[in-house]
Parts: C-alpha cells; sequence; structure tokens
C-alpha cells in the first residue's frame, strides 16, 4: 500500500505528523519497535525528552530548542495514537480536553472576570480552580493528584506547595535552617549507630527539607542542581585539560594534586582573563 502523499508533504504541519505516527504504529505496514511499544515503555522517552528541552533552555541553545520542542511533542502524538488504537481516545480530544481546562483556568482573558489583579492573587485564584476540579474528581485529600511518577525531587515540591496551602508550612526561612541543621545532626548519628535502611532513611528527610527550603527561597531545586552539575563537569574538564598539559590523566594524579587544580579552575571562572594569559 503506498504511503499517503501528506507523509511527504514538508509543510504539512501538525497532520501530516500525526499521519506518520499512525503509520508507524500500522500492525501490517508500520515499524515493529513502534508497535511493540505502549504507554509503560514510551513514558521513560516522555520523560527524557522533557528534560532534554529543559537542558537547552538552560543552556540558551534555541536551534536545539526548536528541535528538542519536535521531540518533546512526538511524545504525545506517540501516546495519543496508542490511546487510538486501544480505543481510549483521541489526539483530537486531547487538545480539545487542554482547550477547554486553559480557557476555564483563565477567566480574567477569556470571561468576564477582571484582568487587574496581581500576580499573586492569579495565582490564589488559580488554586482555586484547581481545587475545585480534584473535587469534582473525587480528589479531596490535600495531597490528593500530586503524581507518584514525577521525579523526587519535583515531588517534593509539589507535596510541600499543597501542605502549605492549608497552613502546614514554616513561616520563616530560618526554621526551615533550623530543620536542616536538625537533620544533618541525625544523618550523622544514624551513619556512626544505624543501618543503612536508616541512614537512606535520613538522608531521604535531609534532601526533602533542601527542596522545602528552595521553595522558601523561591529557587527551583531542580534547576540549581542542573546549573551545579554543568558547573562540576565544566570545572572537571578544565582538571583534565591542565593535567593533560603535564601529559597526565586524572588516573595519573591524586586528590591533592587535582583540589589544587580545581582551585585554579574555579579561580580562572572569577578571573575569565587569568586563562587566557
Amino acid at each position: 500500500m503506498a504511503d499517503n502523499p501528506l507523509i511527504h508533504d514538508p509543510i504539512g504541519g501538525m497532520p501530516r505528523l500525526l499521519e506518520i505516527m499512525r503509520k508507524l504504529r500500522d500492525p501490517e505496514s508500520g515499524c515493529p519497535w513502534d508497535i511493540e511499544q505502549d504507554f509503560a515503555t514510551i513514558a521513560p522517552y516522555t520523560i527524557e525528552e522533557a528534560y532534554e528541552v529543559a537542558d537547552a533552555i538552560e543552556r540558551q541553545e534555541w536551534s536545539e530548542l526548536k528541535s528538542e520542542l519536535g521531540d518533546l511533542l512526538l511524545q504525545t502524538v506517540f501516546h495519543a495514537q496508542i490511546a487510538q488504537d486501544k480505543g481510549l481516545f483521541a489526539f483530537d480530544e486531547i487538545v480539545n480536553g487542554i482547550s477547554d481546562k486553559m480557557v476555564a483556568r483563565h477567566p480574567h482573558v477569556f470571561g468576564d472576570e477582571n484582568r487587574n489583579k496581581s500576580a499573586e492573587q492569579q495565582t490564589k485564584d488559580w488554586e482555586a480552580i484547581k481545587a475545585a476540579e480534584r473535587a469534582a474528581q473525587a480528589q479531596n485529600g490535600v495531597l490528593d493528584g500530586v503524581a507518584v511518577g514525577l521525579p523526587a525531587l519535583l515531588r517534593a515540591v509539589k507535596l510541600q506547595k499543597r501542605a502549605a496551602r492549608v497552613g502546614f508550612d514554616w513561616p520563616e526561612t530560618t526554621q526551615v535552617l533550623d530543620k536542616i541543621a536538625e537533620e544533618v545532626a541525625e544523618l550523622k548519628d544514624a551513619s556512626a549507630n544505624s543501618t543503612p535502611d536508616h541512614v537512606e532513611e535520613e538522608f531521604g528527610d535531609l534532601l526533602f527539607v533542601m527542596a522545602n527550603l528552595a521553595r522558601h527561597m523561591n529557587i527551583d531545586p531542580e534547576s540549581a542542581l542542573r546549573r551545579a552539575n554543568a558547573k562540576f563537569t565544566r570545572r572537571f574538564e578544565r582538571i583534565e585539560a591542565l593535567l593533560a598539559q603535564s601529559g597526565k590523566a586524572p588516573h595519573d594524579s591524586d586528590l591533592e594534586e587535582m583540589d589544587a587544580l580545581w582551585d585554579q579552575a574555579k579561580a580562572e571562572e572569577k578571573t575569565p582573563q587569568a586563562q587566557s594569559a
């Protein structure tokens, strides 16, 4: 059977992408790998693509962002085709659903409410609308609806935000810092006197409070950690470059030498002209 001409139309837009995915999933003429996939097997790729979008934004690589957004869009199309194959729902239902949600959640734009609200008031209104939506879905608990499959750090922040809405939160950042000191002490004690399972539990408690500190300081912990990862990568690669100038590799060095080179790399970042001198 010949391909639909739409598949080869360079300006076919969204209909073209939907047709390509339909063809890939065709039981008789599609791709064996695509045919075998289901929601669960594709989900890890969806998460990965979302992070690659965030990475391109972090690095301000706009041509990469265009490509990564396409990859992420493909994930939605893939899930939609699987759902259609199973008779669950179609792509148009996804589009109509999110469109309805956006209109309902922005009555100050699409309805008759006043737009002259502060960002804080708009956020409160948004949360009230979402709470009503959860109630309609019989999600009555404060923490209901926070997806279990979220990355742990992101889920921690979302759980804390939900609890904060009903007053379960420290009013001052200093109290969070005090709690961090308490959790560090408990981790030290567990490390010296307890089982590996208890040590892991205490470590988790510390990470959870660190996420809370990020929230109190209006910091995105995922973004902060990505920046820290990038900084570590950048500085360690500089250590490797400096060692290579002496004909050495990291495994030929030791901690003392590499720590000194780390300090040099750190100083160079603070004074860029030092590297070119």
